[in-house]
């Protein structure tokens, strides 16, 4: 009590000041709590299958594994937390732009690698659906100590190049002779098709994964001829 209304008489005795009585009744006052008082906005927001929490008009970013599901933000003039029940997800300065993606490294970071996870999964996937050899190739290498991802994708060329009944003919070859690598299978691929009189296999680079599955059926060579029948009749 450092005001001047400290030292004007109580309303209650006026031969008693403000100052006398706040000092009298100080010991029966509860103390202040350590936090506090929480003094902000609060919003639930539902997350959709990117990682990010639309509020105030700007996007921020929380961990790839909160998605699909309704986070609530508590924001106050300087900072944006984002929780899950009780649990703290994600925490930002707050922008008072308009449009803005706020990020977090570690999320982004985080993103990334289970991208590259994911897409070696649907590799790894597709090489046991087409050729069956390739899980015990896979895993011979795995012990060797070799990376999975370098050469599960170099399988996935070969497929696409050589087809998969040419792929797994090669992989039983060399795990009879033990001689697992990617060399060796891409050796025995190329011998078989000189043997056969076949020129080397060209990749088609495709512009989109989403034609990487795509299967051209080769269209019989006849039917030009018929087209060029029939134009001579024409003529």
């Amino acid at each position: 009590m450092t005001t001047l209304s400290a030292d004007r008489p109580w309303i209650e005795d006026r031969s008693r000041i403000v100052r006398d009585v706040f000092e009298g009744e100080r010991s029966n006052l509860l103390p202040l709590p350590d936090e506090h008082f929480p003094a902000h906005d609060r919003l639930d927001v539902e997350i959709g299958k990117t990682p990010y929490a639309r509020f105030d008009l700007n996007d921020y970013s929380v961990p790839h594994d909160r998605t699909q599901r309704t986070l609530s933000v508590l924001a106050d003039i300087e900072t944006v937390r984002i929780v899950e029940n009780n649990e703290l997800v994600a925490t930002h300065s707050r922008s008072w732009d308009r449009g803005q993606q706020l990020e977090t490294p570690e999320h982004l970071d985080r993103l990334t690698a289970e991208k590259k996870r994911a897409r070696q999964h649907r590799g790894l996937d597709r090489l046991a659906k087409a050729v069956p050899s390739s899980q015990a190739f896979l895993r011979c290498l795995a012990e060797r100590g070799q990376n999975m991802g370098s050469n599960t994708s170099r399988l996935l060329q070969l497929l696409d190049a050589a087809g998969a009944v040419a792929l797994e003919d090669a992989l039983v070859e060399v795990l009879e002779h033990n001689t697992v690598h990617i060399g060796a299978v891409r050796q025995v691929l190329d011998k078989r098709r000189s043997e056969l009189g076949l020129p080397p296999p060209v990749t088609i680079a495709l512009c989109s994964d989403e034609h990487r599955d795509l299967v051209i059926t080769p269209h019989a060579l006849s039917t030009y001829d018929a087209l060029k029948k029939d134009g001579n009749h024409d003529h």
